[in-house]
């Protein structure tokens, strides 16, 4: 069970090594840069595990001691994982010890994976969500101490290196767009981002945004969720015909 849920996961996860190994060793090279041995990427990597606040983390501790700043700007870089985790809720209810760690590993990437897959029937959820965030988050520490050991001895310039990520994303969006028969979801998150974006600064119009659409998925779940059900219904009656 537990290899077959592996086996199930991994094909899932090498999208996500590419980009994490790409932008993990430019982490680790980054913290060299700023004067920290390997181990420091390597350790917040693996206790951080939050991708964009790790780049900004190793800033703060060779600025001046400042709690209160570091506090908010870490909540106001992870806020919207606070929308993961409502998402996550149902899926990760009775999986015992393995809920822990799932809420703990869930970064943007474990999230799509996680809430988009189709898990096959004869493979335990549980475990297949536990290795998918298990793989991603080996890949993104073994990147960063990689790259911290070869910061001292290769020149590297990471100048454009974060549109990896948005390239990731956009495949990612591709591919359940071209999955799901019905749009709504993703025609929401579109139409309240470039909304939101009219309205508010570069800087800050993440929170607004992730608010938007929380109220019109819970406005429109209803609908959505039956619009759903009989697709699936006629999918079953013409399959069976």
């Amino acid at each position: 069970m537990v290899w077959k849920a592996f086996r199930a996961a991994f094909p899932h996860t090498i999208p996500i090594f590419a980009g994490f190994w790409f932008l993990g060793m430019a982490y680790g090279i980054y913290m060299n840069a700023l004067g920290f041995s390997f181990v420091y990427p390597a350790l917040m990597a693996l206790f951080i595990f939050g991708g964009s606040l790790e780049f900004v983390a190793g800033s703060m501790l060779v600025a001046s001691f400042a709690p209160v700043q570091a506090l908010l700007l870490a909540l106001i870089i992870q806020a919207r994982h606070l929308f993961y985790g409502i998402a996550m809720l149902d899926r990760f209810r009775g999986l015992g010890w393995k809920r822990p760690y799932l809420i703990f590993g869930m970064c943007d990437e474990t999230f799509s994976i996680n809430y988009a897959a189709d898990i096959p029937q004869d493979v335990d959820r549980g475990w297949f969500m536990f290795f998918v965030t298990l793989l991603n988050q080996v890949y993104w520490v073994s990147g960063a101490a990689l790259g911290g050991l070869l910061g001292g001895v290769l020149p590297f310039d990471t100048t454009g290196v974060e549109f990896a990520m948005t390239a990731l994303f956009l495949v990612i969006f591709l591919e359940q767009w071209l999955k799901e028969r019905q749009h709504i979801t993703a025609l929401i998150g579109l139409g309240a981002t470039i909304a939101c974006r009219l309205v508010f600064p570069v800087d800050s119009f993440l929170i607004p945004t992730m608010i938007v659409i929380l109220v019109a998925l819970t406005l429109l779940r209803r609908p959505i969720e039956r619009r759903a059900i009989e697709r699936k219904s006629l999918r079953k009656a013409g399959a069976s015909v």
